[in-house]
Order: structure tokens, then sequence, then C-alpha cells
């Protein structure tokens, strides 16, 4: 099959990868069409110690039913899981991040379990987006809002706009970022360039950069909560004592649960399509990931079946 693989050589485009095999209690998915996230690109550049094919946002086919995937494929019978905690399975593997081929293929396997009906309603250019809206929702479920609650969210790239959708109705929200042009994107949400000198309930950083956790640390209140979302391939020097010395919760947030990022997507309540910049044939995948890093830009599809179009086909 056709395959997109990062190995010590780095990243490159393969027509006759080997076709994975599903194990019992496992589903071979054809991929109809997969994202390119910032964990991606932090993946050939290092992250976690990856190699095979990457790529974990998509919307694929089994025996005819359209389906998404989550991307943690837990052991099903140590303490973790017995607990209801399978994402943070110590054996498990995690589509394109840890030991599992991933998304950017004609062909991925996930448990059966890990698979999620998709209604006709969702086109697969909107459904490609159940797993990063997913990850927005997760804020929720670690960190319950009354609507009341001044939050404040660092970023402007895919996951935050999608962030700012998901905490819009729910909070007095505030989005931060360095793109106007993206930041325009949002609708009903106060935005601006410059993060004032002021205090939040709850920060959300989700930069993508070193930076990112010091500047959320300078904006939330005493006794106030700090999600962080981004994952930075890169050390960076952190001075902690302002969160003993202010008593900040700190909460790490990555994957959710698909229920409510279908039903969003479904209902437009969510609404990704403004975010895709390029749709690429799973062939070009190098330009692509190119693409996706360049500034500007926000989501990059690739699409692995045939009927692809033509190169980089914009879509904003």
């Amino acid at each position: 099959m056709k395959a997109l693989v990062f190995g010590p050589d780095g990243l490159r485009f393969e027509r006759n990868h080997p076709e994975p095999e599903a194990a019992e209690g496992e589903a071979l998915v054809r991929v109809r069409l997969a994202g390119i996230c910032n964990t991606d690109v932090e993946i050939v550049r290092g992250y976690m110690g990856f190699a095979g094919v990457p790529g974990h946002e998509f919307v694929g086919e089994v025996d005819g039913q359209r389906v998404a995937g989550e991307i943690n494929a837990a052991c099903g019978h140590c303490s973790w899981c017995e607990r209801g905690l399978g994402r943070h399975c110590p054996n498990r593997t995690v589509l394109g991040i840890l030991g599992r081929d991933g998304t950017f293929a004609e062909y991925l396997t996930l448990p059966r379990e890990n698979l999620h009906p998709l209604p006709d309603s969702l086109d697969d250019e909107v459904a490609v987006f159940v797993e990063p809206t997913a990850a927005a929702f997760e804020i929720l479920e670690q960190v319950p809002l009354s609507g009341e609650e001044r939050v404040a969210l660092l970023g402007d790239g895919k996951l935050a706009l999608l962030i700012a959708q998901v905490l819009r109705r729910r909070c007095r929200l505030s989005v931060f970022g360095k793109h106007q042009e993206k930041l325009r994107l949002l609708r009903d949400v106060d935005w601006s360039v410059e993060p004032p000198a002021g205090q939040f309930d709850v920060v959300v950083e989700a930069t993508g950069s070193e930076r990112g956790f010091q500047q959320a640390l300078e904006l939330v209140r005493p006794r106030g909560t700090l999600v962080l979302k981004s994952t930075v391939a890169a050390g960076a020097q952190l001075n902690l004592a302002p969160i003993v010395i202010n008593e900040v919760t700190v909460v790490g947030s990555r994957c959710g649960l698909f229920e409510p990022a279908i039903a969003a997507l479904a209902s437009g309540e969510v609404d990704p399509r403004p975010l895709i910049s390029a749709v690429y044939p799973l062939e070009e995948g190098l330009a692509a990931f190119d693409r996706a890093q360049q500034p500007g830009v926000l989501k990059v599809l690739l699409k692995p079946t045939p009927g692809s179009p033509g190169r980089g086909a914009a879509r904003r």
C-alpha cells in the first residue's frame, strides 16, 4: 500500500509499504481522509521517538460504514483499564504516535471498540476533525465550567481555533494569538493579539511554542487553573516558582471523548471547514508536510483514496 513513513532518514513516501494485519478484536480500516496536526510535525522532529507511519486524525471506512477512531489502543486488563483509564494504559499503543502505524497510509488497524460510526450528514472534510474536536472537549471533562469563569485561550492554530468554538458559549472567553487573519475566523469571540496584564480563572495554553507555558502562567490568577494542550519536542527552561507561590493548578490535557465531538460537528456548533487550507493526495505527502509548516497555514489534509485532487488544492 501507499504510505508516508518516518524513520532515521526522515519522512519518505513508499508505494509498496506492507499492509497492516488486523489482530483479534481489531478492524482493518480503509483511510478516506487524514489530517496533519502539530503533534505529527513534532513526531518528525523526534517527539516520542516514533518510527513508522505517523498520523492520528482520520475518517475511514470498515465494511461500508464510515468511522472515526480513538487513537489509544489499551490492553484492556491492567489496573488502569479496569478503572476506566484506558487512555492512560501503560501497555497501550497510540495510533501514529507510539508503537502503532498511523493514518498517513491507505489502511490502518484499530480495535473495533475504538471505532465510532459517523452519521451520513457529516461529510469527510468535517468528520476528519472528530479527534481534535474531542481533544478540545476534554478540557470540559477536566475543568467543569459554569459559564461565569474568565477564560483565556493562548494560540490561534488549528487546535486553538477548535477549542475556541467549544468554549465560546460555556465561559467568558478571550482568545490571544499572533495572527489576525486566523483570529478573524472566530465568531462571537473576543480576541486580541496582545494578552492583557489581567488575571484569568482558567488559562488554556495551545500555542505549540516553548514560550507558551510561561506566558500562560503570567495570566492565570492565584489559585486559578492552567490547562496545557501543547506538545513541543524542544526542551525549555521553566520557572516553576509561581505555580507554588500562587497555588496554581496545572492540568495536562490530551485526548477526549468522541460522542460530544461528533454531536457538536453534526449540529454545526463546531464548524472546522474554514480551518482547511489545502488537500493533497497521499503521493504528495512530503509537499503537504512542508505546506503544513508554512506561516499562516492551518489544516492540511491527505487523501489516500482514488480521485485525489490536484497538487495542494487550495481551500482558503
